[in-house]
């Protein structure tokens, strides 16, 4: 990916260096993301419930001083980048289909854990949207495990996974994430997780959707980009994930959707260029 000489985002915060209190509670998207990462790392559900459960009292952040490896400061000027390009791309987005102002949502660079308006986040969640700050969280330590535990690597992979988050502010804009949420609560745990899914491939889409225009304003995207993309997604479905973990997957806690499903609708995105060809809501299981 040709990002030479691209600006760099300003909303961001770098609280690396700095490490955060106890958890105090997660967001439902919170939990979502604390089941999938406990999968991949070898646990089951009743790990995941235990790790919610074991939530605390806030606590405060204090500075660590440790340097920055050149591989981190890279991987920071990176997100920074990639943050910038879907900032112009959704206001572009945004303004040329009557869907109002964009705001741009702020990314939070963390080291191990921080708080956050959902909570506090950890590491070992992975990546994540905070709905409630508008705010995107990333360890960067993140991108070293995608390549390590699962053979996703290329800067495009990286940057995909920045979009899908960006992808969930896009959905909170629109009010769609919102409604699914307060859905979400009224659910049985099966439903809700079902619904999920739907969020999450959206998200994959509203990524894919980025990919198209950032190709097409700034000519960035080499070949076997969409690849590394591609190939990303197929290894953080569920299925892929929970087979990897435990030998099995079981499809009624499926909540982000199928390798398969995760790469068509990221495709789709890519190849559309089009919202309104992503309403994953509407559609019947089998469609998705």
């Amino acid at each position: 990916m040709k990002l030479d000489g691209r600006r760099e985002s300003r909303n961001v915060e770098d609280r690396r260096g700095m490490s955060g209190g106890t958890v105090t509670g997660l967001s439902l998207g919170g939990v979502l993301i604390v089941g999938l990462i406990t999968l991949l790392m070898g646990g089951d559900l009743g790990d995941v419930m235990k790790n919610v459960a074991g939530s605390g009292a806030m606590g405060t952040e204090t500075v660590q001083s440790r340097a920055f490896t050149a591989e981190e400061e890279t991987l920071a000027k990176f997100s920074r980048q990639i943050l910038a390009s879907t900032e112009d791309v959704w206001s572009s987005y945004f303004k040329a289909n009557g869907l109002g102002a964009y705001r741009n949502p702020t990314l939070v660079l963390y080291t191990d854990a921080t708080a956050t308006g959902c909570g506090t986040g950890q590491a070992a969640m992975g990546p994540f949207y905070c709905s409630s700050d508008q705010k995107l969280y990333i360890d960067l330590s993140f991108f070293s495990s995608m390549k390590k535990q699962l053979g996703a690597d290329g800067d495009f992979a990286y940057a995909y996974v920045i979009a899908h988050e960006v992808g969930h502010h896009v959905q909170n804009l629109l009010g769609t994430l919102g409604k699914a949420h307060q859905q979400m609560a009224r659910m049985s745990k099966a439903d809700a997780n079902r619904v999920s899914v739907r969020i999450e491939l959206q998200a994959d889409f509203y990524a894919g959707v980025w990919a198209h225009y950032e190709k097409q304003m700034f000519g960035s995207i080499e070949k076997g980009d969409l690849e590394e993309a591609i190939r990303c997604a197929s290894v953080i479905g569920d299925d892929y994930l929970q087979k990897k973990a435990q030998g099995y997957a079981v499809e009624e806690s499926f909540t982000h959707g199928t390798a398969a499903q995760r790469m068509r609708w990221l495709k789709k995105g890519m190849d559309t260029g089009d919202i309104s060809k992503g309403d994953t809501f509407s559609l019947k299981e089998s469609q998705l």
